[in-house]
């Protein structure tokens, strides 16, 4: 009863965080509230022969303890969620590989919930067929249409994808590469391996969760991670794609961006910055799928003219999910006497990283990456003289030279002093 319960509330959890998303800061700044797109959710349900299981607390089945969490879930889901429900493995109980992993179908439109009919269509499920969960995912994509929005999937299962084909980690990565944002959440009923890696995969592809729901506390905590989530305002970031040369780069301005980079490649972008500005960048690279133990991201920012700046970089060895680093860089006010006076001067953007795997590893979609841009008044003085970039010329060579000269015959001086002291006492 309790691990029903949870559920129940981690799916309206997971709902409610579709009520603070919304479109991106451009759009809401030229349109009333009220006139977005309402949130779009689509549950996606396993019913195949595995669900008649009796462990989910109690003695309850499988199936018996989703649908009781679906009811609580269409009870409580806000009017303004459009909500639909789709099932897997839930009309055919033959062994015909081809029919069995086409088992999907949409038990409920997404749309204005009627939620009496809703909880009747999901009273009639009973356990029957295979996994195909790589079909129902498509199938997903399809049930919450194209246009504006927020959209995402939540994929409640006991078992891994019955059918190989389609793959439903290559179908995730397939639905993140398509611009549309759709996110997918899942929820694994049983603490299998194999299910958890692949209900993984979909998840970090998506940029959505992974949670198993036969451990209580740990669902508490989840949950209470979830309702923290849900208070916090959702940015949604624009689709960017980097150049290979700066000239071709597209143009950023202050917000967050999302763009794909393959395996050892690097991205550009340009920004343009005022004299007095300080521009401030931090850029992240998500391994949403398995890397070598060695990697590394570097994020530099060039002038016109080629010359480096200023640059930030972040390595590291092992399993990771996110390798992020940022940069400053304060643009210096123009001369009295200069040409161009206060006009903005363009900053290009260079984000490589090193990331490699084995070749086992599907490289298209390329990584998951994520800039953010902000412009602040430059500080009168930088606390951070790095800030400003590397020191370049003969002059700094020559200083630095010539302090070490003198550190050296101060420290040799000093040396036959001492030793001059002893030999006296």
């Amino acid at each position: 009863m309790i691990v029903r319960r949870r559920l129940a509330t981690l799916l309206i959890g997971l709902v409610a965080i579709l009520t603070v998303s919304g479109p991106a800061p451009s759009a809401m700044a030229d349109q009333p509230e009220q006139d977005a797109p309402p949130p779009r959710v689509d549950l996606v349900l396993d019913v195949s022969g595995s669900m008649r299981e009796r462990d989910m607390g109690g003695g309850e089945s499988r199936i018996a303890a989703a649908q009781r969490a679906f009811n609580e879930v269409i009870d409580a889901v806000p009017d303004e969620v459009h909500l639909g429900i789709r099932t897997l493995g839930a009309t055919y109980p033959g062994d015909d590989l081809e029919i069995g992993c086409q088992d999907s179908e949409q038990l409920f439109p997404v749309g204005p919930i009627d939620r009496t009919e809703a909880k009747t269509a999901v009273a009639t499920l009973r356990p029957t067929g295979w996994t195909p969960i790589g079909f129902a995912l498509r199938g997903a994509n399809e049930d919450l249409g194209d246009g504006e929005g927020t959209r995402r999937v939540v994929l409640i299962t006991d078992g891994e994808d019955s059918c190989g084909d389609p793959d439903p980690c290559l179908v995730a990565h397939e639905l993140a590469a398509s611009g549309t944002d759709l996110v997918v959440d899942t929820l694994g009923l049983t603490l299998d391996d194999a299910v958890r890696e692949q209900l993984s995969c979909i998840a970090e592809a998506t940029g959505g969760t992974y949670t198993a729901v036969q451990d209580a506390d740990q669902l508490a905590d989840r949950i209470n991670q979830l309702v923290r989530r849900a208070d916090l305002p959702v940015e949604t970031p624009a689709t960017v794609t980097g150049a290979e040369e700066c000239r071709n780069a597209p143009w950023l301005g202050i917000g967050v961006y999302e763009d794909r980079e393959e395996f050892d490649e690097h991205r550009m972008y340009r920004v343009p910055v005022q004299p007095g500005q300080e521009l401030r960048v931090s850029a992240s690279v998500t391994a949403d799928r398995a890397v070598n133990r060695d990697y590394g991201v570097l994020l530099r920012a060039l002038d016109e003219d080629g010359r480096e700046l200023t640059r930030g970089a972040g390595a590291g060895t092992g399993r990771t999910d996110v390798l992020s680093t940022g940069l400053r860089y304060p643009m210096p006010e123009a001369d009295e006497d200069g040409a161009d006076g206060d006009a903005p001067r363009a900053v290009c953007l260079v984000l490589s990283n090193s990331f490699s795997a084995p070749d086992s590893v599907v490289r298209t979609p390329g990584l998951p990456v994520e800039l953010t841009v902000d412009l602040v008044s430059a500080p009168e003085a930088s606390p951070d003289a790095a800030a400003f970039g590397l020191a370049r010329g003969w002059v700094p060579v020559l200083l630095l030279g010539g302090v070490g000269l003198l550190a050296g015959l101060a420290a040799a001086v000093l040396v036959r002093v001492v030793s001059a002291l002893r030999k006296a006492i």
